[in-house]
């Protein structure tokens, strides 16, 4: 949440509208999402965890139960992907725009944003070709990390005053 509050901040001049988007789908939903879905791993300790309540249970029961909980919570991680995919999408927007970033890593962030949206739906709409298509876009979900290392390593520098703009 603190990594998108500080994007917020610094893309808030390029395009209040797209920040906020920015904020909305990368912190407002997607993180509700994922602390919801925890619920789903803290069931599955509780069904293996031996309490004596659940001894009316047999153990195949039991963990048949439990790998429920698991396999919800990785489909909870895949409606969260679909949220991590769609907050790409004014991010790559801002960064095209803002002039302090090369466009380039805007344009990756929104290929990232395309695999992570196609993959998601595959995994809900299609599993039976979720593998495939999530081999195909991992690499292009990849995208999104040289922007990381920009803003890591040479930061959002704004342009000197003397040089006009490409």
């Amino acid at each position: 949440m603190f990594l998108v509050l500080a994007l917020y901040r610094l893309f808030k001049a390029v395009n209040e509208a797209h920040a906020k988007q920015l904020v909305i789908l990368g912190a407002l939903v997607s993180v509700p999402i994922v602390f919801v879905n925890v619920l789903n791993e803290i069931a599955a300790l509780v069904l293996v965890s031996g309490a004596n309540y659940l001894s009316v249970f047999e153990k195949p029961q039991l963990d048949a139960l439990a790998y429920l909980f698991l396999r919800v919570h990785g489909q909870g991680i895949t409606v969260a992907s679909i949220f991590w995919g769609l907050w790409l999408f004014p991010f790559g927007m801002l960064v095209i725009r803002s002039g302090f970033i090369p466009r380039v890593l805007g344009v990756l962030l929104m290929i990232a944003g395309v695999a992570y949206l196609v993959s998601s739906f595959a995994t809900l709409i299609l599993p039976r070709y979720a593998p495939l298509v999530s081999q195909a876009a991992l690499p292009l979900e990849v995208a999104e990390l040289p922007i990381i290392f920009w803003l890591l390593i040479w930061g959002a520098k704004t342009r000197s005053v003397d040089v006009p703009a490409a």
